[in-house]
């Protein structure tokens, strides 16, 4: 019978990184592309009410967002619910011109399907919000939304 001999010991190659940096690059392309960011900083609290019946929005490309609640920095602005249009603070007279503005940016095929969406602090009068529905109606902008947090039902 004859043996077999072990001719030294067999090590595992090395693992080749010569195509990391291909991979890394094509994540960090992908992420690049695919990434959207924040449009507007919200500078006003917002608890949303709670809702029962909630449906996504189809298109978020076409809402406009109407933040209204109690500012952030209370020792600046108070303790009273601001509107918040974009980036900044207005009045209820300035709601009209914010749709036109909004209106304008998008596509002209498009701009029959632009929803308002408010998103209202539930604390907030209903006071301010039918002056605000007011304003969106001189403006032309019957499509209106309500944001909400789905309500959790009990087990």
């Amino acid at each position: 019978m004859s043996r077999f001999k072990k001719e030294g010991s067999k090590d595992v190659p090395a693992i080749s990184t010569s195509s990391m940096p291909d991979i890394i690059f094509m994540l960090l392309f992908f992420f690049m592309v695919t990434t959207t960011m924040k449009q507007t900083t919200v500078m006003v609290r917002n608890t949303l009410p709670q809702a029962s019946e909630v449906e996504k929005l189809e298109k978020k490309s076409l809402v406009s967002f109407i933040h209204v609640g109690p500012p952030q920095n209370k020792a600046v602005y108070g303790t009273e619910p601001r509107i918040q249009l974009n980036d900044r603070f207005a009045l209820v007279s300035e709601i009209q011109e914010f749709v036109t503005l909004e209106r304008d940016a998008r596509d002209e095929v498009d701009r029959k399907f632009i929803t308002t969406s408010l998103k209202i602090h539930n604390e907030t009068k209903m006071g301010l919000v039918s002056d605000i529905k007011q304003e969106l109606r001189k403006a032309g902008a019957f499509k209106i939304n309500y944001s909400t947090r789905k309500l959790v039902g009990r087990k």
